[in-house]
């Protein structure tokens, strides 16, 4: 298929495609799903091999947010039948993320819920961070706090942060849709303090909230631009209890295109596998290995994964391997300046401003979303997380 040699040449180039060439991926049918994906991976293995970089999330404070985001469990008004817990402390946070350095972990991903940090919890959380680390030298540590204020991504890098997740989440031009009590621009805005305190920016998506096609290429396209480290592509997890509780809009090949989009548009970045893969991939992700270089091993912020025996039995057998902690995941030209832009006319324009780029509704192309209640809906495969972080089980790890 001319399509994929183009993509694989602009990939291993790192070139970005066009939007035409992005939303014609979503676009194949499932006759050429494995065309795709071993396209796509041909892409993957230039810039990391094997390797699949496992990352350990600990939620810090669960429930209670006064923010209204419609796909989150935590959100204000929500029902979902969650842990609802206070800020767990610095001792109980270091242990619970010790159990995923144990099952293999290489980054310790600290979330607490709430519109953003007070100064106080900055304070709390950087001690939650030099507790870890006394524990795990090595170990990567990354916060997702919420909205940042100034100065306060300086005083984590300065605790020992290593990176900043702050996810963009859905594009511009839609992003009204979903939450009205912050902005897209806070967002972007969170992700520069990031990067400008000298933390690695992680920043990603969620597919399956009903959007389209150019919805989609849309929101990668401005990661693109916003160059972070790190892009998670989660997929919705309907729970109950939540405005998007009836949009099961996916299924395993939908997801396998979007990260197959992902990574041609984005090929030397970390992509991580978050969360709802168990949901919506199911028995298909392995197959996702061969297209993202990160997962998420064990639970979730609210909910269960699969067990973390199971994701290692995964990567083995696929063929992967667990990276290890003295490895460096992003290729050696990722380590100062623009990163993703290669030296071709097409990928000038990778590192625009955002200001620059046009919403979803206006790019051309794309398929509408199907509709929700999907017959293949798995709603027992939702399982609200009860052992780990707030809990008195064992983590599942």
């Amino acid at each position: 298929m001319d399509l994929l040699n183009t993509l694989v040449e602009k990939g291993l180039r790192r070139e970005l495609p066009t939007r035409e060439e992005a939303l014609a991926v979503l676009a194949t049918s499932d006759d050429d799903l494995l065309e795709v994906v071993a396209a796509a991976g041909k892409v993957r293995r230039q810039w990391f091999g094997r390797r699949v970089k496992l990352n350990y999330l600990v939620n810090l404070k669960s429930g209670l947010c006064p923010e209204d985001c419609s796909y989150c469990s935590q959100r204000l008004g929500s029902t979902a039948e969650i842990l609802k817990y206070t800020w767990l402390k610095p001792e109980e946070a270091s242990k619970a993320a010790a159990a995923g350095v144990a099952g293999g972990a290489k980054r310790v991903c600290l979330v607490a819920s709430g519109r953003g940090p007070t100064d106080r919890d900055v304070d709390r959380v950087s001690r939650t961070i030099e507790a870890i680390k006394e524990q795990n030298e090595d170990v990567e540590v990354c916060a997702c706090l919420g909205l940042l204020s100034n100065g306060q991504a300086e005083r984590l890098r300065a605790a020992g942060a290593d990176a900043y997740n702050h996810n963009l989440n859905t594009s511009e031009g839609t992003y009204g849709d979903i939450t009205t009590t912050h902005t897209y621009a806070d967002r972007v805005d969170t992700v520069r303090q990031a990067q400008s305190a000298g933390l690695s920016a992680c920043s990603g998506l969620i597919a399956g909230m009903g959007e389209s096609d150019a919805d989609l290429v849309d929101v990668v396209f401005s990661l693109r631009a916003l160059d972070p480290d790190s892009v998670p592509v989660n997929f919705l997890i309907p729970f109950e209890g939540t405005p998007l509780a009836k949009e099961w809009n996916l299924t395993p090949q939908r997801c396998l295109r979007i990260l197959a989009m992902t990574r041609f548009v984005c090929p030397d970045v970390e992509v991580r596998l978050a969360g709802g893969r168990e949901v919506h991939l199911r028995s298909m992700q392995p197959l996702a290995l061969h297209l993202v270089n990160s997962i998420f091993l064990g639970d979730y912020l609210t909910s269960e994964g699969q067990e973390g025996k199971a994701d290692l039995e995964m990567i083995a057998d696929a063929g992967f391997e667990v990276e290890g902690a003295g490895t460096t995941t992003l290729p050696e030209h990722r380590a100062g300046g623009c990163g993703p832009c290669g030296d071709g006319q097409a990928a000038a324009g990778a590192c625009a401003d955002l200001s620059d780029r046009t919403p979803a509704a206006t790019a051309a192309g794309g398929e509408e979303p199907p509709a929700g209640n999907d017959p293949a809906a798995r709603r027992d495969l939702v399982a609200v997380r009860r052992r780990g972080a707030g809990t008195d089980l064992a983590p599942n790890a």
